[in-house]
């Protein structure tokens, strides 16, 4: 991610959000701070605008969003607001965004209230299988709902191999893949969206490494370290799947596993033939 940095201080917004009834009959000044993280030295270098994230924009995109929409709360000002520059200009990897009400009806004498976020894009692997029915439509829709989803966006889909069945359950060979994306959702976020792609092609979970018209896990995100009682990355086991390295290695040879320090391919090449 590109540590440059444009900074937007105390955007003034005359805007209309509020609990109470007042505020957004009546309205109020907001005062917006953002942090925009982007590669400014190619615009640097040329003297050239287009090459740049054009800060006079995205001040009026905040603006004319903010008077354009209504919510009661500042913490939904500030995450859909965040979300919106993000996915409406592709040079801004990460901000931070800082909502400020200084009229809050508070009712005691104070400065300012405010939220302060921090969101950006990630990088994510993914692998895909399937062993049931018509194996490469199940493969092929589930990728196509993740498109669908507005904060995900498909980079790259490997090409797809067939596998014997990993795990010693009696079943079909599987067709497999992988998915290079990017996303704003959290991993559980993504976990959830990716389990209901599943449902909807009629997985079901009655058998451990049993069949399964479609199977979508989680390898990396970014180069996060995570466990809890649903998810643990990077995907548990994954340096003795060949059916989930020989995808990977098509995306992402050098991509180094953030606990053993290898890359996919060293990883590959380690198997066992």
């Amino acid at each position: 991610m590109n540590r440059d940095e444009i900074r937007i201080d105390n955007l003034e917004v005359f805007a209309y959000h509020g609990v109470a009834p007042q505020e957004k009959e009546n309205g109020q000044p907001f005062f917006v701070n953002a942090v925009l993280y982007t590669d400014i030295r190619p615009a640097g270098l040329e003297d050239d605008l287009s090459l740049s994230t054009n800060y006079g924009e995205i001040c009026h995109f905040i603006n004319n969003w903010m008077k354009d929409n209504m919510y009661d709360l500042i913490e939904t000002v500030a995450e859909t607001l965040a979300e919106q520059i993000l996915l409406n200009f592709g040079s801004i990897g990460e901000l931070v965004l800082e909502i400020r009400k200084p009229k809050a009806p508070v009712g005691l004498p104070f400065q300012s209230v405010s939220v302060r976020i921090r969101r950006s894009w990630h990088q994510v692997y993914l692998s895909v299988g399937s062993n049931l029915g018509d194996r490469e439509k199940y493969i092929r829709d589930g990728i196509d709902q993740l498109s669908v989803n507005p904060q995900v966006q498909v980079q790259r889909v490997a090409s797809l191999i067939e596998t014997k069945p990993y795990g010693g359950v009696e079943q079909g060979d599987f067709l497999n893949t992988a998915v290079k994306l990017r996303t704003l959702l959290t991993p559980l976020e993504l976990l959830k969206l990716l389990h209901d792609i599943e449902d909807r092609a009629g997985r079901t979970r009655e058998e451990h490494w049993g069949p399964r018209t479609l199977d979508m896990d989680i390898l990396f995100y970014d180069k996060l370290v995570y466990e809890d009682d649903n998810l643990v990355l990077p995907h548990v086991d994954m340096e003795n799947r060949y059916f989930v390295l020989k995808p990977l290695s098509e995306l992402a040879p050098n991509f180094r596993h953030p606990i053993s320090g290898q890359t996919v391919l060293q990883m590959l090449e380690a198997l066992p033939q």
